[in-house]
């Protein structure tokens, strides 16, 4: 017996040991939502070599046909993602690599991804991404949705430990849980809107990083609903109030683990590969908004607007700036943070783009972006002048994409194909629709 088949017998052993008899075998699609299927253990060693079979064409954006030997979309089993399932007893989570006809599915984002990284791994380079998760707890109400806490009502709610207190009993459980499933926490706070809170865990490398996004989400959306809640990744659910980022803290090392973004004595902490991988986002900006802000509702966070709170911490603008907020690239502590991305984005696409605009700036030595030291949400309110602003809203963003055929062809031409597909079809179902706005303004009027 080979030492993987070995490593796997004795997994599936410890799961025995577990009480644990079926596997649930997940991967994302297109959209960024987690699907998947049981697998009894006992059809593991099958569903890691060969794969858990989905028909291919039920799932958005694989491009898959419905006849032949790649219409089956076949989900192999990753066994170091093995963990018991705290929501089903006796089920054990995996995550899948995506495959068609024996080969890699160039249409599965986890693949999408996995390409990028070997892209640095051949370089001799990691990329390290702390993600920081926001989002909100509703609820659905005969009126429609509303914030869960009936109570968080503060205009500036941020860090209210009130609301926690009322909320402790779901917000225990997700620390709870989620150190169960092996996040190393580091904080969890409520944020500037009502109803919205952020959990903040260690960071990982890329791939890592956003499979452990993934198990995030799904756990905390049960455990919301243990709780009667909605954990909602929607980016703006209230008009009022400032939205949900997800955003990267990026920073790259060498296989000795020397830090190449950093440089303490350089422009804004950074060395000259630093700088040429910020160039390279901000140059791609554009065309990578549609990827880290994939919905209608992405550009009602992005837009350069106030509320009930003071301000909308949204980075509207093409900037990069020592500890600054209101830049869309903000410089801390020698790394990066991307301040684009939103939760409702598939973040295997997400962070795929943005290293792909990065190493395309390095490869290019696009020369370091002048930094901003101004609050631009001060510059915007006075009407001085201002650095380019992002596409105001998913059409803009989409249209972007495609005219970025350098970022298209790295991050792969055809998941780049089925995303414009998928993500035109909904901004056409958007503009058919008639809003509530619409008529009460202009149904009665002369």
């Amino acid at each position: 017996m080979s030492l993987a088949a070995t490593d796997l017998a004795d997994r599936t052993a410890a799961l025995q040991a577990q009480g644990i008899h079926s596997v649930l075998a997940t991967f994302t699609d297109l959209n960024g939502g987690v699907k998947g299927k049981l697998v009894p253990l006992d059809l593991l060693p099958q569903a890691v070599t060969e794969g858990a079979g989905f028909s291919g064409p039920s799932i958005t954006g694989t491009g898959l046909p419905r006849m032949g030997p790649r219409s089956e979309y076949m989900g192999r089993v990753l066994p170091q993602t093995l963990r018991p399932w705290p929501f089903m007893a006796g089920v054990a989570h995996a995550v899948c690599d995506g495959f068609a006809g024996g080969q890699p599915l160039d249409t599965c984002p986890r693949q999408v991804l996995k390409t990028q990284v070997e892209r640095l791994r051949q370089r001799g380079w990691t990329l390290w991404v702390g993600i920081e998760p926001e989002f909100f707890l509703l609820r659905r109400t005969e009126a429609g949705w509303a914030v869960a806490d009936a109570q968080d009502t503060l205009a500036k709610p941020s860090y209210d430990l009130r609301a926690m207190g009322r909320n402790f009993a779901c917000l225990d459980r997700m620390r709870q849980t989620l150190q169960d499933l092996g996040f190393e926490l580091q904080q969890i706070d409520h944020e500037d809107a009502n109803g919205q809170y952020e959990v903040n865990y260690r960071f990982d490398d890329a791939l890592a990083a956003a499979d452990r996004y993934q198990l995030f989400k799904l756990a905390a959306g049960e455990v919301a609903r243990e709780h009667g809640m909605v954990f909602s990744t929607m980016p703006k659910p209230l008009a009022h109030a400032p939205g949900s980022g997800l955003h990267f803290h990026l920073s790259l090392t060498d296989h000795q683990g020397h830090a190449l973004m950093a440089d303490p004595a350089g422009a804004l902490g950074l060395s000259e590969l630093g700088h040429r991988f910020a160039a390279g986002l901000l140059h791609h900006a554009d065309g990578l908004a549609a990827l880290c802000a994939p919905t209608v509702n992405s550009y009602r966070r992005l837009a350069a607007s106030r509320s009930a709170s003071g301000t909308t911490w949204s980075p509207v603008w093409k900037a990069i700036g020592d500890n600054n907020r209101t830049c869309l690239v903000r410089t801390v502590a020698g790394r990066l943070e991307w301040r684009l991305p939103d939760p409702a984005c598939n973040v295997y696409a997400a962070i795929a783009g943005t290293l792909a605009a990065g190493l395309d700036g390095i490869d290019r030595a696009l020369p370091p972006v002048a930094p901003t030291p101004d609050d631009l949400y001060e510059r915007h309110a006075a009407g001085a002048a201002l650095p380019g602003q992002l596409p105001r809203d998913l059409h803009a963003a989409l249209d972007a994409l495609e005219a970025d055929g350098g970022l298209r062809e790295t991050i792969g031409v055809d998941f780049c194909r089925q995303f414009l597909e998928v993500k035109r079809d909904e901004w056409a179902a958007y503009a058919r629709e008639v809003s509530a706005w619409e008529l009460q303004r202009y149904a009665d009027a002369p």
